[in-house]
């Protein structure tokens, strides 16, 4: 074991620094998107869902870093990596819309055009009612027709419509009279 520590004293340097700097990278955006959603008074869900991406990101720099610090021979890296990504690119050629959906739900969360309650109307010439917004997943939105209907809509067809937020007019008696 000390023979392992002292021959590669420059490794496990490398890899404590990279490990503390993740980890302050993954507090830091943590509390960027928490802030991010609370100023936005946004869903809890949303952005615990949005946390559980970028942890993800992060991991994933994470081990590469580590593969670049630790020296693996990269033809037998490279022949795994090119077999797990040919794998995932058929899979997410046969599936490109959850993966558009989802990236949509991103960037949904960080434009926040509309928020939970809000009164929207899709400008599509398929769906023309105006809808209340129930919940915001990262796939699609819940909305609710006027006629009590619940409707899932997709996030990346909510980017390629135009969505108008209809203001709901509050009439008071006292501006009546």
């Amino acid at each position: 074991m000390e023979e392992f520590i002292v021959s590669n004293q420059q490794e496990i340097f490398l890899t404590a620094i990279t490990v503390v700097i993740l980890l302050i990278l993954k507090f830091v955006v943590t509390k960027t998107v928490r802030r991010i959603g609370e100023i936005s008074d946004l869903n809890q869900a949303r952005t615990r869902l949005i946390i559980k991406y970028v942890s993800i990101a992060i991991s994933a720099m994470g081990i590469g870093a580590l593969v670049f610090i630790w020296g693996v021979n990269f033809k037998e890296i490279g022949l795994l990596f090119s077999s797990i990504f040919a794998v995932i690119g058929v899979a997410l050629f046969a599936s490109w819309s959850i993966l558009s959906n989802v990236t949509a739900g991103i960037i949904l969360f960080f434009s926040f055009p509309f928020k939970i309650g809000d009164r929207i109307r899709i400008l599509d010439s398929d769906f023309p009612e105006e809808t209340d917004i129930l919940d915001i997943k990262a796939f699609h939105l819940y909305l609710r027709k006027d006629n009590g209907e619940l409707v899932t809509y997709p996030n990346n067809l909510l980017l390629q419509k135009g969505v108008a937020q209809v203001i709901k007019k509050e009439v008071s008696e006292s501006n009546n009279n």
